[in-house]
């Protein structure tokens, strides 16, 4: 247990034969259960695991491929007939550490989150390390996930490393969520209409040269339509069938209005541009009129609904992990930055056992 509460991790597997057993290792003594999902794996998983004697480990296969967020489920439902207090989300691939679960787990404990994520922005040293492509995808993502989510205070909500309390997933339609790479933003949205408190739990990014799976067909086409549903379901059910908002009232009219304006000014201009005649100063203000009253209200929509954001009471600098000297911070930091380097070249350039500093250790 952590903190009194019992603790299960779920690991969706899928292709990771070789790094999960790694992962399932480095998970911390005080866990209480780990739950390993094999969503219908090509490569071995379950003989992977095999040499692993863990009474902790469990490991549940998909007959048929659900998807990242399809496994997560299946181990989430798990978790909770197993009588778990918190479910963990800690991925198969080693990006992870497992090592940050405790702190993860620290503002549930304490009550002041339902749901913490962690956040690979808080630490500017290591975003050195996200590849470009990768960073740049987040970040447009970051912003449309906030919009859609209501989740204005968290810096990485497509951040896949969070850690949740099983009587808040338990009001949840977990049946209903996304199943594929949208299911984080889903589950956010989901967690927004429920009003549960979520937190960021400061982490570094931990990359080790790995090609991106964000897919540029899937963030142009796929994201926006899914984003555009999950906005509109979440403004529905928290702001107008749970209590009707002056956001949802603003919102839907100032999109009826802005929609009214940008189409009747477009028709407008291209039936006068076909007829090469002017047009109208009384038509251009019928057009423009409600686009920019549209406009209005669709900002206060948004300056609304950044103020009503669940925000747990805890500040997420109290989360960064705090050295106790400077010459800790300058160890820590070159032992981040020799986890990058191949594992010869750090053995080669380790100093001997008696010639090695005392180090101060940080409070992670």
């Amino acid at each position: 247990m952590i903190d009194g509460l019992r603790v299960a991790v779920v690991v969706p597997a899928f292709r990771v034969a070789r790094e999960v057993p790694d992962v399932v290792k480095a998970m911390p003594a005080a866990v209480d259960l780990v739950i390993v999902v094999d969503d219908c794996s090509p490569d071995d998983i379950a003989g992977a695991l095999k040499p692993i004697a863990d009474p902790r480990l469990r490991l549940v296969r998909h007959e048929v491929n659900q998807g990242v967020g399809g496994a997560t489920v299946t181990g989430m439902l798990t978790a909770i007939e197993e009588g778990a207090d918190v479910v963990v989300k800690c991925d198969g691939d080693g990006q992870m550490d497992p090592a940050d679960i405790p702190r993860l787990i620290a503002p549930i404990a304490s009550g002041a989150a339902e749901h913490v994520k962690g956040s690979r922005y808080h630490h500017a040293r290591e975003l050195a390390a996200m590849p470009r492509g990768r960073l740049i995808g987040n970040i447009g993502l970051t912003f449309l996930t906030k919009l859609c989510s209501g989740y204005w205070n968290v810096l990485d909500p497509v951040n896949g490393f969070f850690a949740t309390r099983t009587d808040t997933l338990a009001r949840l339609p977990l049946d209903q969520l996304a199943r594929r790479y949208f299911f984080e933003t889903d589950l956010l949205i989901r967690l927004n209409i429920v009003e549960a408190r979520v937190a960021d739990m400061p982490q570094p990014a931990r990359y080790a040269g790995e090609p991106s799976s964000l897919s540029i067909r899937r963030a142009l086409f796929e994201f926006p339509w899914q984003l555009l549903r999950g906005l509109v379901r979440r403004v529905f059910w928290r702001y107008l069938f749970y209590d009707v908002s002056p956001v949802a009232v603003f919102g839907i009219t100032g999109a009826l209005l802005a929609a009214f304006g940008g189409c009747f000014g477009a028709w407008q201009w291209i039936v006068h541009a076909m007829q090469h005649v002017p047009t109208p100063l009384g038509t251009i203000m019928l057009a423009a009129l409600p686009l920019l009253f549209g406009g209005q209200l669709l900002f206060q929509a948004v300056i609304l609904d950044i103020a009503n954001t669940p925000r747990a009471s805890v500040r997420t600098s109290a989360l960064i992990p705090r050295l106790r000297s400077a010459r800790g911070c300058a160890e820590l930091a070159a032992a981040e930055s020799s986890s990058f380097a191949p594992h010869s070249e750090r053995e080669a350039s380790a100093p001997p056992s008696s010639a090695r500093p005392n180090a101060s250790s940080s409070e992670r």
